[in-house]
């Protein structure tokens, strides 16, 4: 007999890795029920409907709703005769987990996406995470930083926690279709592409620390006067000080992209890619270390998340001191100025990203927690 699982998953409007692992998934084993708590139809809905999941949608647009979403959930769980839910994202851990404790399913799971966001901005926000993982049977951390997170600084017991890396279709991002990449040039560059473009795929939060890459694009355009910064996912929080650093440069010589789809041929449009969060906890995961070496490109980072696991300085990308324009600058001048470093990078990079994180690794981990008794 199946087992029936409810994902429940908060304010996502597009999301590849929960797409790939719902087509992954073993359907003999498993039955897969999908409540999205979202104002709107998304991208992400449309998605899973016409791969055939079933799909509730909850009208969500914030805390005010949270009540009637947790009885909602409760009713669907119940009609759908669930046996395990797995949560995802903060608002979805307070309502699933709730409504699962409610209705006394067996297995809740929950998977924790971010590291100290809460612990350092939002307080207020983390007697919720607290109570998350109470309900919990189950606490994904996603990387070995967050259990260490969720252990020391929460109070999770370490038996509860399993640590299960995301996975990722490598392939889309080594070989994406190539006139789709000729029409995205094209939406963005139709002069034709500058050269180097360099490129930062985040959103506007302070802890990312896109200022200081910023203030570094500003002293490499004396160099490289034709220099492009091109910036994806533009929105967020921080947007009115990211936008006082972006004032110092010509309007043509950046680009904002507050979404695209097509992260697959976004990521040829780079020359160099940047991703420089302000500390080592401030990722959870940072799934765009490993997208953009799967995509060929060679990178600057700082140490986070994920990259504590497998980057080393001048053999996957160019490692850079936090919030350190100058040093970013430096690593910028040299990537675009020696080709064989950069092959070098590329082809080590993609080696081990393909070893570390393939999506199939992570479904089998996932299928082994819900068959665990």
């Amino acid at each position: 007999m199946k087992i029936n699982i409810a994902y429940i998953i908060s304010l996502v409007h597009k999301a590849n890795i929960f797409e790939w692992t719902a087509e992954e998934l073993n359907p003999d084993k498993f039955k897969q029920v999908y409540v999205l708590m979202h104002s709107k139809e998304t991208e992400f809905e449309i998605s899973l409907r016409k791969k055939g999941f079933t799909v509730y949608r909850i009208h969500y647009s914030g805390k005010r709703d949270m009540v009637k979403t947790i009885f909602s959930i409760f009713r669907i769980l119940q009609k759908e005769k669930i046996n395990i839910v797995h949560t995802h994202l903060f608002d979805a851990g307070i309502a699933g987990m709730m409504a699962a404790w409610l209705k006394r399913i067996p297995k809740r799971i929950h998977t924790r996406h971010d590291a100290t966001v809460n612990l350092d901005y939002y307080p207020q926000a983390v007697k919720w995470d607290k109570l998350t993982s109470r309900l919990a049977t189950d606490v994904i951390a996603i990387t070995e930083s967050v259990k260490g997170i969720l252990m020391n600084m929460e109070n999770v017991p370490e038996k509860k926690i399993s640590v299960i890396h995301h996975g990722f279709r490598l392939e889309q991002f080594v070989a994406p279709n190539p006139t789709a990449q000729k029409n995205l040039q094209e939406k963005y560059f139709s002069a034709g592409k500058p050269f180097p473009v360099i490129g930062v795929i985040s959103r506007y939060m302070h802890w990312k620390g896109i200022e200081y890459t910023i203030d570094a694009f500003l002293e490499l355009r004396k160099t490289f006067p034709s220099a492009h910064l091109l910036l994806a996912n533009a929105s967020g929080p921080y947007e009115s000080e990211i936008h006082k650093h972006l004032d110092f440069l010509p309007k043509n010589s950046f680009t904002e992209i507050p979404f695209e789809s097509d992260i697959f041929s976004l990521y040829q449009l780079l020359d160099v890619f940047v991703h420089v969060p302000i500390d080592e906890k401030a990722e959870a995961f940072g799934q765009i270390y490993v997208e953009a070496m799967a995509a060929g490109i060679p990178s600057i980072v700082t140490l986070s998340g994920i990259a504590h696991n497998f980057i080393k300085d001048h053999e996957h990308a160019l490692v850079v001191p936090y919030k350190n324009s100058e040093a970013i600058l430096q690593a910028m001048k040299e990537l675009i100025a020696n080709q064989e470093l950069r092959n070098k990078l590329v082809i080590k990079a993609r080696e081990t990203v393909s070893n570390e994180f393939s999506i199939h690794q992570h479904v089998q981990k996932l299928e082994a927690l819900y068959l665990k008794k």
